[in-house]
């Protein structure tokens, strides 16, 4: 890392971050050295701050910071939003990823926005405990997510089987939000008058199906009628998607299709890059201050790859597949970067957050 990406990134950051300069230099400093080593690790970053520092001085620094610094709860949604690009509007999708550390379970709920060249977390709650959501952790965190934006930013919002119920449902058609979501093969549906269950409705279903339902309502909830896709997946599993808006099978099954980037964002953020399960990290609120900067990292990398590739799109080699993806374009680019002694900013223009996501220090 060369002291001149260091100054550069704070002095772009200095207006969003509401900390003082050393507390900002240590921000960006954590920033650029987990893309530099490719961990979270603070051993391994402290290693790569520039000057004459000694190593176990600037691990102690790194340590004070998480220690000590206390930022808003979604702090880090304007950078991200700057970085990115105004909603237009863009597809959310909602998982879960968890690991270890020692006998503590770490379980994240993640709001992912994914775009034809993005894939960032945008919010994200620790789970007090393992295992699956509950419908009033998924409510709140879209909640967050409508304090921040109106219901019209949200193309559609996907998610895996994991994340279904009545009262869940219920709250995206009041708001408004579309959605594509997996179903399970033993949902029961109300189809030509009779309540089936989705596996016995779908018996003969060859090829893809698209078919409109009633969920019948439970627990003083009404019932909902949503719009079905279904074709059967390798191992002859049912892949069944429901959706709030009309469309063929065929329509609602290719929405639902891009839910699988929110795993590669996964896999961006773990062992394909900056290797977040390296962290011994496990208060809520120091690992969620982690997963923001990782957040901004992440953001950063691939509109470093926007940047670099401009109009023009990943090579792709015979099989169909990219020969790199945008977030390892745009990684390999700014490591190279870092370790170069150019005079080119590795932010081209002055970020502009919007005024409503601008945030002070709690």
């Amino acid at each position: 890392m060369n002291i001149r990406a260091l100054a550069d990134l704070q002095k772009t950051l200095t207006p969003h971050v509401p900390l003082s300069k050393p507390r900002l230099e240590t921000l960006c400093m954590l920033l650029l050295g987990m893309i530099s080593a490719r961990t979270v690790n603070l051993t391994h970053i402290a290693t790569e701050r520039p000057g004459r520092a000694m190593v176990a001085s600037t691990y102690r620094r790194l340590q004070r910071f998480f220690q000590h610094v206390c930022l808003p709860e979604d702090w880090a949604v304007g950078i991200v939003v700057a970085l990115i690009g105004n909603p237009r509007p863009w597809t959310l999708c909602l998982d879960r990823t968890n690991w270890k550390v020692g006998k503590t379970d770490v379980n994240v709920l993640v709001l992912a926005v994914i775009t034809a060249r993005f894939r960032v977390p945008l919010m994200w709650t620790l789970l007090p405990h393992s295992g699956n959501s509950t419908t009033t952790q998924r409510i709140a965190l879209m909640k967050r997510y409508l304090a921040h934006f109106d219901a019209t930013t949200v193309r559609v919002l996907l998610a895996d089987r994991e994340f279904i119920g009545q009262e869940w449902f219920a709250f995206l058609v009041d708001q408004k939000i579309p959605f594509a979501i997996r179903m399970k093969e033993d949902q029961i549906v109300r189809a030509n008058g009779r309540d089936l269950y989705l596996r016995s409705l779908l018996s003969r279903c060859k090829g893809v199906r698209g078919f409109t339902a009633i969920l019948p309502g439970r627990a003083g909830h009404p019932d909902l009628e949503l719009h079905f896709g279904a074709r059967r997946i390798k191992g002859g599993e049912l892949l069944v998607v429901a959706s709030s808006q009309p469309g063929s099978g065929a329509r609602i099954l290719r929405l639902y299709k891009k839910r699988w980037f929110i795993e590669c964002l996964f896999a961006d953020s773990k062992t394909r890059g900056l290797n977040l399960e390296d962290t011994r990290l496990t208060l809520a609120h120091k690992l969620s201050l982690l997963i923001a900067i990782t957040a901004i990292a992440i953001a950063l990398i691939c509109r470093t790859a926007a940047q670099l590739l401009g109009s023009k799109y990943p090579a792709r080699k015979k099989h169909g597949y990219c020969s790199k993806s945008w977030f390892r374009t745009g990684f390999d680019e700014i490591r190279r970067w870092l370790r170069s002694s150019t005079k080119t900013p590795l932010i081209t223009r002055n970020l502009v957050v919007p005024r409503r996501l601008r945030y002070g220090v709690v």
